[in-house]
């Protein structure tokens, strides 16, 4: 079986292992995030990009959370992508402090917004 650093994949495609039978390992994703407004420019201000990966599909939550109207539209792409890249990490990360006493709290929210 691939490992997902081996497999090939473009921005948001499963990693999947070398048996198609099997779900895919994790989703690939570039992030980019720009400063368009605020602040004293500066040459620190260079767009932030970096890549990672999520057990989830990014796409098909976003869209079911914009289906049930939970939040504004135009604060529902930034809920949903903060909470799942901090919750990936959270996950990595949930026998260590601070995170494990967060981690069973994150888990009950997010059981609760796939309801």
């Amino acid at each position: 079986m691939r490992s997902p650093a081996s497999a090939k994949t473009r921005a948001g495609s499963p990693t999947t292992p070398s048996n198609c039978n099997e779900a895919p390992m994790a989703y690939s994703y570039r992030i980019t995030v720009e400063r368009l407004e605020g602040g004293v420019p500066s040459a620190a201000d260079e767009a932030l990009v970096f890549q990672t990966t999520n057990h989830d599909d990014l796409f098909k939550i976003l869209s079911a959370v914009r289906q049930k109207q939970l939040l504004p539209e135009d604060e529902t792409a930034e809920f949903i992508i903060g909470l799942k890249l901090f919750a990936e990490v959270l996950m990595r990360h949930r026998a260590d402090p601070p995170f494990k006493g967060l981690f069973p709290h994150i888990g009950s929210f997010m059981k609760s917004l796939k309801r």
